[in-house]
């Protein structure tokens, strides 16, 4: 091998020992900035965020037999809600994505999912939304059995129907802002018969469950 051969060789040795301790370097840095996020993480304990359901109107209520041979209700509403929420978070700022919402009666959904704005909630701060959600054009169907629950539940003056949100949530902290989870608020909204009218009133405000 000549001297010019052995030259070479000494400088692709060198060049690989210097990029093997660059990417050294830099899994180092992505380690030390993955732990430091993490201690934060772990320290500021994010909470979850809460909602509840500041108020609901009944815009209409009709039920009718769609087929007498399936013995099917049909169900047409139009509701009016106020959802509210709240970052109780200190450090802590919260994405909220893609969110939609629905009505639903005995766990079956009775209404058209409807879009809710995008927001970004800083540390201690809160939304309001008042969006309207109907019934499809068609009406929501009913099974035989929710039908008849719904018509004694009409007769007896007292309504218990469920508001859901669903969506997606994202942490920030200071310029770090996590992926996304999914989110999913219950909110439960007890109506009364107006004996003035007929109507459904709500009766009082209530909180939601949160799951993320």
């Amino acid at each position: 091998m000549s001297a010019k051969d052995c030259g070479n060789h000494g400088s692709y040795w060198g060049e690989r020992k210097f990029y093997r301790r660059l990417c050294g370097c830099i899994i180092f840095l992505l380690f030390i900035v993955g732990l430091a996020v993490l201690l934060v993480w772990l320290i500021l304990r994010p909470t979850k965020p809460t909602f509840s359901l500041q108020s609901i109107s009944v815009l209409n209520i009709t039920l009718s037999k769609s087929d007498q041979s399936y013995n099917v209700t049909v169900l047409f509403t139009t509701l009016q809600i106020s959802i509210f929420s709240r970052n109780p978070n200190s450090h802590i700022g919260i994405y909220y994505d893609r969110l939609h919402t629905v009505a639903s009666y005995r766990n079956q959904q009775i209404t058209s999912s409807t879009t809710l704005p995008a927001a970004y909630l800083t540390s201690g701060d809160s939304v309001i939304w008042a969006p309207y959600v109907s019934t499809p054009s068609g009406g929501a169907i009913l099974a035989p059995s929710l039908g008849d629950a719904l018509v004694q539940d009409q007769a007896a003056g007292v309504l218990l129907l469920h508001v859901e949100v669903m969506g997606r949530l994202r942490w920030k902290v200071g310029t770090w802002v996590s992926g996304g989870y999914h989110l999913h608020a219950s909110c439960p909204a007890y109506l009364s018969a107006d004996s003035n009218n007929g109507s459904f009133r709500f009766r009082q405000i209530t909180g939601c469950t949160v799951d993320i």
